[in-house]
């Protein structure tokens, strides 16, 4: 029996194409890694051992200490953090084996992919909402509702299949690219994704059968990452909302069977203090075991002194002070 109630007919919209979209950030702007010098020591060195200070150095600490033992480091991203340009630093941790999953939420993935593809996201959202033009890029829609289709034809999640397409088109930037890059390394890359909140979710290829069954498979991928968390660490990199819901998820659904009950360190930067980053990332998971960090500042400023401490904590061993 159809609905009782009219839909829109997404057949009638008017799509733009890449070349016309404007886009605020762009790929040269990217951060990317750089020899550590001394200078770099004496810096983080200045850091001092109080407040948001020892709370860096406890972050910077437990991530070294779990890369050096071999244990999971999860770092799940919002869309901000690749506006921030900064996937590549990202990435270096990924290729040196510390970070060893990666999730995201829709709009984080289709940043991402749009970076790899063309080097360029993120449109003037006021001005498109004024003459309906937002979301409306029509080869953003094809790659990611095309990869949608075709992983849940492969039996693939909706993380692998966005890799899969990136490496596939040999993607101009695939470099840059946090799914491309998680693809070639053979590292869990996830997304989790709410059906209406993607600009990709506007056009009449989003197939919701698709999507939903792709993002679901990742979330069973995710919630097996998180099955064998106990001595690694978790990083919320500026999801408010999508992931710490899904990661508390995960962990419910882990310690439902038996597992992800010794102690593991979370970890949430943000600029902000997110209710839900707080409470399931940083409190709720490490109330009996473990240890929950936070630490705000801008993603510009805070993940490169991150990235910066851990690859020097590791140079010399997993010591990070």
């Amino acid at each position: 029996m159809p609905s009782r109630f009219r839909e829109a007919d997404l057949t009638r919209v008017r799509t733009v194409s890449m070349d016309e979209r404007q886009s605020s950030v762009s790929v040269n702007s990217f951060a990317a890694p750089v020899a550590l010098g001394p200078g770099v020591d004496a810096l983080l060195g200045a850091i001092p051992d109080l407040f948001g200070g020892r709370d860096f150095r406890a972050a910077v600490q437990a991530i070294a200490a779990s890369a050096g033992a071999r244990r999971p480091v999860l770092a799940m991203f919002g869309a901000h953090f690749v506006k921030c340009g900064l996937s590549r630093l990202l990435i270096d941790l990924m290729e040196r084996g510390v970070v060893t999953a990666v999730a995201t939420n829709g709009a984080g993935a289709i940043h991402d992919a749009e970076i790899g593809m063309w080097g360029r996201t993120s449109e003037d959202v006021g001005r498109g909402l004024e003459d309906g033009s937002f979301g409306m890029c029509r080869e953003t829609a094809d790659l990611m509702n095309g990869a949608a289709a075709r992983g849940r034809s492969q039996g693939w999640g909706l993380g692998e299949s966005v890799g899969a397409a990136l490496c596939d088109a040999g993607a101009p930037h695939r470099g840059a690219s946090i799914a491309a890059r998680a693809h070639d390394l053979g590292i869990p890359f996830t997304v989790h994704v709410a059906l209406g909140t993607d600009i990709v979710h506007e056009h009449p290829s989003a197939d919701g059968a698709a999507i939903g069954d792709t993002t679901l498979r990742d979330f069973r991928i995710l919630t097996q990452v998180v099955c064998d968390i106990p001595g690694g660490v978790v990083l919320n990199l500026g999801s408010a909302v999508v992931l710490p819901e899904v990661f508390l998820k995960a962990l419910a659904v882990a310690r439902n069977l038996g597992l992800a009950k010794g102690p593991f360190t979370t970890l949430s930067v943000d600029m902000n203090d997110p209710y839900r980053a707080r409470v399931n990332v940083v409190t709720r998971p490490t109330k009996q075991l473990g240890m929950g960090i936070a630490l705000r500042g801008l993603h510009e400023l805070t993940f490169p002194l991150l990235w910066a401490g851990v690859v020097r904590a590791m140079a010399r061993g997993g010591d990070g002070r």
